[in-house]
């Protein structure tokens, strides 16, 4: 079974459009759950411009609490520094390691992105990062974490990725979504499933998030996929049908029949 991690970023984004609590972040993430997703997803950046670090730790406790058989995945840009927060009534970014530190989510993805991008864009190139992340991943683990990288489909990344300690990596599924919006995606998925089997013969799990959606993710066929997290087109999809049909729709679109 594919697990369904739904990310709560947008919610949060409504929420931060006014000076306001509401929508609540905790209690949305209670809500899937309890409609059948299988895990709870957040990227806070620096900006706190949608998940901001009070709401990981809320989750913290929520998950620590009534959520206990939940898992958090935690993502975010290893290398970001503490920032001053400029809103009222907003406390400090830490920097993401220290907020990971505090939270101890089950899962940390580490994406690549700056605090410039709208979204993340691309995976890591571990040629170039992949000795800075090597002592990061030992933290993390330190920790008990199980750490994820951000990829793009590249088969031949994958030892590296095992060699400096991941347990997973997360395909940056953008290529794949833009592909089936145009009709080519059966010339783009070898790639990802390529890189998928190439993963697992690293000892790697595989995630997979970004653009997915209903329409796209039955024909995401990659035998080896653990974990999607899905959260712009999940939140769109809220307001059209709700809540729980949503999260069955997701789920059916896995696969996942009860």
């Amino acid at each position: 079974m594919i697990q369904l991690s739904i990310n709560l970023n947008k919610i949060a984004l409504i929420r931060n459009s006014r000076d306001t609590h509401l929508p609540d972040v905790t209690a949305m993430a209670r809500l899937v759950i309890a409609a059948g997703a299988d895990g709870i997803t957040v990227h806070p950046r620096p900006d706190q411009r949608h998940i901001r670090a009070d709401d990981c730790l809320s989750l913290k406790h929520a998950i620590d609490g009534e959520l206990r058989n939940i898992e958090l995945n935690l993502e975010g840009n290893p290398f970001t520094s503490p920032c001053k927060s400029e809103r009222a009534g907003v406390s400090d970014y830490p920097g993401f390691l220290a907020l990971v530190e505090q939270v101890r989510p089950a899962q940390v993805t580490l994406v690549p992105d700056s605090d410039e991008q709208l979204t993340s864009d691309h995976g890591f190139a571990l040629v170039k990062d992949g000795d800075r992340l090597r002592p990061i991943i030992e933290q993390l683990h330190e920790w008990g974490c199980r750490v994820s990288l951000f990829m793009d489909p590249e088969p031949e990344s994958m030892e590296r990725a095992a060699a400096i300690g991941a347990d997973r990596i997360e395909l940056y599924t953008e290529q794949y979504a833009a592909a089936h919006l145009a009709g080519s995606w059966e010339s783009v998925l070898p790639s990802y499933q390529a890189t998928a089997t190439a993963a697992q013969s690293w000892g790697l799990g595989v995630n997979a998030g970004h653009d997915l959606n209903l329409d796209n993710l039955p024909d995401f066929k990659i035998p080896e996929l653990l974990e999607v997290s899905i959260g712009h087109a999940f939140t769109v999809d809220c307001l059209l049908m709700g809540i729980g049909e949503a999260v069955s729709r997701y789920q059916r679109a896995l696969g996942n029949t009860a």
